[in-house]
C-alpha cells in the first residue's frame, strides 16, 4: 500500500506487524499519514461540483443534476487491483424563492479506496445553499450565494491483507503461512462539517465568470480512537481544515466557439496544490436546438515538495488532458494525467484516469437566469 504525505509516497505494502502494539502503531500510522491523500480530489474538479464547493448546490441552468464521478490512480506503479480508486455520486436541485432568488440542496456519496490493505474513506454528506441576486435583469445578473454541508464518515483499513513476518520465508512470501492471532480489521465513524461562499456574473446567454471559496473540515475531526497503545504510542490525527478558492468561467469566441477557462487551489495543513488551465469548446451550445458541444483542454497540477534539507519549493505534478462532449441533458468527460514528478521513473510519466457524467433535468423554466454551466 503507498500513501501520499505531503508528496512523498510511503510503502506500506511489506510492513511486517508482530503483535498487538505493533498492529495499533500500524493503525494510527495509517491513519495518520493517510489524511492529506484521503481528502479526494479530481481532475475535473468542474464536473464535480458539490465536492468543489457546498455553495455551488443548486447552481445551474436546469432543475435538477445527476453526477457521477470515477478516478483510477497509480495503477502502473503498485498494480490496478491495489490502486486508488475514488468514485462519487450527487444529486443536486433548485428551487425559486421569490422573484430572483434560489435555494438549492442536495446529496453526496463518495468513497475511495487504497493500496492492498483496503485503506479506505466513505462519506455521505447533505448540503444546502441560498442564491441572492445583487443586481441586474432578466438575461444578465450577478449573484452571492452561500453554502453549508454536514457530512459522515467512515474510515477502515484490513490488515487481513497485510504480509506478516510469519509469512515470509526463504523462498518467498507464504500465503498459507501464520497470521498474527490478534489481527483484526478497524473502522471509524466520525461527523465533517463544511462552508463555502460562491459569486458568480451571468453577462448573457453564452458568456459568464464566477469565483468561489470552501472551507472544510471546520470541527477538525480526529481520525482515530486508539488510546491503550503502551509506552504513550498514541498518535492523535486531527483531520486538517482545508480552504479551497476556484475560479472559471465560459467566453464566447464567435458565434460557435468558446473559451473555458479554470482554477482550484487547495490549502491544507502543510500541503498545497493548484490546478489551473482552459479548455476549448466547439459549437455554439444552444440548448434550444440540442445542438452538441465538444471540448479539448490541457490542465497543469502544481503541488509543494516533501519538505527535507535538501527538498522545499512548489513543484509541477502532472498535465492534465481533458476533453467533454455535451449534447441535450448530457455531459460526459473523460481525462488523462500524465506524471511529470520524480515518480514518473517508475510509472513511465502514467499517472491516472477519470471519468465524470452529468445528467440535467431541466422542465419549463420561467424566469430567464442563465448560471455557469458545470
Amino acid at each position: 500500500m503507498g500513501i501520499l504525505f505531503e508528496g512523498k509516497v510511503i510503502n506500506l505494502c511489506t510492513y511486517k506487524v508482530v503483535g498487538m502494539k505493533r498492529l495499533a502503531i500500524l493503525f494510527s500510522i495509517v491513519l495518520s499519514w493517510g489524511i492529506q491523500a484521503q481528502d479526494i480530489h479530481f481532475s475535473q474538479f468542474y464536473m464535480s461540483p458539490t465536492n468543489l464547493n457546498p455553495a455551488l448546490t443548486g447552481v445551474m441552468n436546469c432543475k435538477m443534476r445527476f453526477v457521477a464521478n470515477y478516478r483510477n490512480q497509480w495503477a502502473p506503479v503498485i498494480g490496478f487491483a491495489n490502486s486508488f480508486n475514488t468514485y462519487n455520486m450527487s444529486f443536486d436541485q433548485k428551487i425559486p424563492v421569490g422573484r430572483y432568488d434560489y435555494f438549492g440542496f442536495g446529496g453526496t456519496f463518495w468513497g475511495d479506496k487504497a493500496g492492498s490493505l483496503d485503506f479506505s474513506t466513505l462519506q455521505f454528506k447533505l448540503s444546502g445553499s441560498y442564491s441572492k441576486r445583487m443586481s441586474g435583469s432578466r438575461t444578465s445578473s450577478n449573484y452571492l450565494v452561500f453554502g453549508a454541508e454536514a457530512g459522515l464518515n467512515q474510515r477502515g483499513v484490513k490488515f487481513h491483507n497485510a504480509i506478516w513476518g510469519t509469512q515470509i520465508t526463504s523462498n518467498g512470501v507464504d500465503p498459507n503461512g501464520q497470521k498474527d492471532p490478534a489481527v483484526f480489521d478497524p473502522s471509524f465513524l466520525f461527523a465533517d462539517v463544511s462552508v463555502g461562499a460562491l459569486w458568480f456574473s451571468v453577462l448573457d446567454k453564452y458568456n459568464n465568470f464566477y469565483i468561489g471559496g470552501a472551507y472544510s473540515h471546520l470541527n477538525e475531526p480526529l481520525q482515530n480512537n486508539i488510546t491503550d497503545i503502551p509506552n504513550n504510542g498514541y498518535v492523535p490525527a486531527p483531520l486538517y481544515s482545508k480552504l479551497t478558492v476556484h475560479g472559471g468561467g465560459v467566453f464566447r469566441l464567435n458565434r460557435r466557439n468558446a473559451i473555458v477557462p479554470g482554477m482550484v487551489a487547495f490549502f491544507q495543513g502543510p500541503s498545497f496544490q493548484l490546478n489551473g488551465g482552459t479548455s476549448f469548446r466547439f459549437g455554439s451550445g444552444n440548448s434550444r436546438t440540442n445542438e452538441a458541444t465538444f471540448q479539448l483542454g490541457m490542465w497543469a497540477r502544481l503541488a509543494n515538495k516533501y519538505k527535507t534539507d535538501n527538498s522545499s519549493g512548489i513543484h509541477m505534478d502532472a498535465l492534465i488532458l481533458s476533453s467533454r462532449f455535451d449534447y441535450s441533458k448530457y455531459g460526459f468527460g473523460l481525462s488523462y494525467d500524465i506524471n511529470t514528478s520524480s515518480l514518473k521513473k517508475a510509472n513511465a510519466g502514467n499517472n491516472s484516469f477519470e471519468l465524470s457524467f452529468i445528467y440535467n433535468i431541466c422542465g419549463p423554466e420561467r424566469r430567464g437566469i442563465y448560471c455557469p454551466n458545470f
